[in-house]
């Protein structure tokens, strides 16, 4: 089944170089895509806020946790690589979910994307604001709310003016931040193994062990997946070099291949610095150690001037930690909203939204209004919480976990459900259209009923709890988890209601692959 052409929205250019919707063709290899997918995932900034709530919830077993949630996401990689192939819309969840599923699974899949997104918005903010001031050394900067928040509008600001200007400044950009965030990476790696082993180790070290990549020494099973849920979070990103599809060169292969490598090159990344980081530091509840649930949101920043001193050329390297994270985060900041920009386009440019969000400049080829809106929603959103309570904010940035399992799971159903009559047409089609995306969602529907209704829902767990009448004190990361996803679906019956086309002619057929028109394995 071949996807009828969707007619370009009022205003969008035509002329060479603008492609189908409008946006810049040819504009990304794939060396770009792939920075672009790593960097979305901040590897340095998700180390530094997630592996210490790993380590809290199992201990010595946190690099075999980082290594398995690899798995879910390279099946789910290849779910987007499959449909990429046949349909490179830059929608990808919300266009594909819709072709197997429908217009409102679509619009459901669409959403999880844009809210999750819109969520850690808040916190890559906060990160850039406060490693900000502590680059310069202003601390005291760093620890004011109030300045801290300033800080982390602007990052906002600037990031979605770089989105705004062009798709080939946002990447020239993420290769030179890229390269110091990885090149740090492994210096610091290295630099916190060796002196592990050497004869000024510091009391917290312990010898790299089998036991610590051995996943039934994890104490339970909530714990196993509580530490899951915050390990997707590590590697959750790599899609956005499936996002910029239409702007890449040869759109069905690059960005599905992209999304691939990214994914490997994470697990290679994380399995090395978490190995290093628990052999230097250890899991001890104080000083250095990443149990300490005083720096348990940021290990990085207190392991700087343990594993590189404080005197010359290790003060340097120190600073350049810092500036690691700062980059890490910024260079997330303006990749969170590159996909929530082109899938909210997508959307109106299938009139699933309203239509003035599928504008493109004429100059740039880039969205307009869904970039300039993903800026102002994100800020809007970070002042909200931080005004609100910092408590909220942090209970938020977990609930993204949900948000995640939630759209990728659905792409990997939709991958099998679109695929099924071709499933038996070679050993290839079944495994990769078939048996790996379903394994990836199944893997992810798990985590998600786990996560929200059992280890979340707590009310012990996170910072807050909320009465819900007849359920009782419930978790604040469920009720925030599950409650963005429920206001997207009364924000889908508004929009139907208002402008309706979407869910009753929607222009992407709603069908299956066949035999004849599936594309060539």
């Amino acid at each position: 089944m071949s996807v009828s052409p969707t007619s370009p929205p009022t205003g969008v250019p035509t002329g060479s170089g603008a492609g189908e919707k409008g946006l810049k063709t040819g504009a990304l290899g794939l060396l770009s895509s792939v920075c672009i997918g790593l960097a979305s995932t901040a590897p340095a900034y998700s180390l530094a806020a997630t592996l210490g709530i790993i380590v809290v919830g199992v201990g010595l077993q946190a690099p075999i946790i980082t290594i398995l949630a690899f798995v879910p996401m390279l099946l789910i990689a290849y779910a987007y690589k499959e449909l990429n192939a046949t349909d490179p819309d830059c929608g990808t969840t919300f266009t594909w979910a819709a072709r197997a599923f429908g217009p409102r699974t679509g619009w459901m899949g669409g959403w999880g994307i844009v809210v999750a997104d819109i969520i850690v918005m808040a916190n890559l903010a906060q990160i850039a604001g406060v490693y900000g001031f502590r680059l310069i050394g202003l601390d005291s900067f760093a620890d004011s709310k109030a300045w801290t928040t300033a800080a982390g509008v602007l990052w906002i600001v600037v990031m979605t003016a770089i989105c705004y200007i062009g798709i080939e400044l946002s990447a020239a950009l993420q290769r030179w931040l890229l390269a110091v965030e990885v090149v740090m990476l492994v210096v610091f790696s290295v630099t916190a193994l060796v002196k592990s082993y050497g004869s000024g180790a510091p009391a917290t070290a312990i010898p790299v062990a089998a036991s610590w990549f051995n996943p039934f020494n994890i104490p339970s099973t909530s714990a196993f997946t509580a530490g899951m849920l915050a390990a997707v979070f590590i590697y959750w990103g790599w899609d956005t070099a499936v996002s910029v599809n239409e702007e890449t060169a040869d759109s069905k292969r690059t960005p599905g291949r992209a999304a691939v490598i990214s994914t490997v090159l994470l697990l290679l990344i994380y399995a090395l610095v978490s190995t290093a980081a628990q052999s230097f530091a250890g899991v001890g509840t104080d000083g250095i150690g990443l149990g300490n649930p005083d720096h348990s949101g940021d290990v990085l920043s207190g392991l700087g001037d343990a594993v590189f001193g404080t005197t010359g050329f290790g003060a340097v390297l120190s600073r350049l930690l810092i500036l690691m994270v700062l980059t890490s985060a910024a260079a997330s900041t303006q990749t969170t909203i590159l996909p929530t920009a082109r899938t909210t386009f997508s959307m109106a440019s299938h009139k699933a939204i309203p239509t003035g969000f599928a504008k493109v400049h004429p100059r740039h080829l880039t969205p307009t209004w869904s970039t300039v809106a993903m800026g102002l929603v994100s800020i809007a959103f970070y002042v909200l919480l931080t005004v609100i309570s910092d408590n909220v904010l942090a209970d938020s940035i977990a609930s993204v976990g949900l948000g995640i399992a939630f759209y990728y799971g659905l792409t990997g159903f939709a991958c099998v459900w679109y695929y099924r009559r071709v499933l038996t047409r070679s050993v290839r089609d079944f495994v990769f259209k078939g048996v790996l995306p379903f394994a990836g969602g199944l893997m992810l529907l798990y985590f998600f009923a786990y996560g929200a209704f059992d280890v979340y829902a707590d009310p012990d767990y996170g910072a807050t709890s909320i009465d819900l009448p007849v359920i009782g004190r419930v978790g604040g990361v469920t009720v925030i988890g599950l409650g963005a996803l429920l206001l997207g679906a009364v924000l889908m019956l508004v929009q139907w209601a208002v402008q309706g086309s979407w869910f009753r002619r929607p222009d992407v057929p709603v069908g299956v692959a066949d035999r004849e028109t599936a594309p060539p394995s």
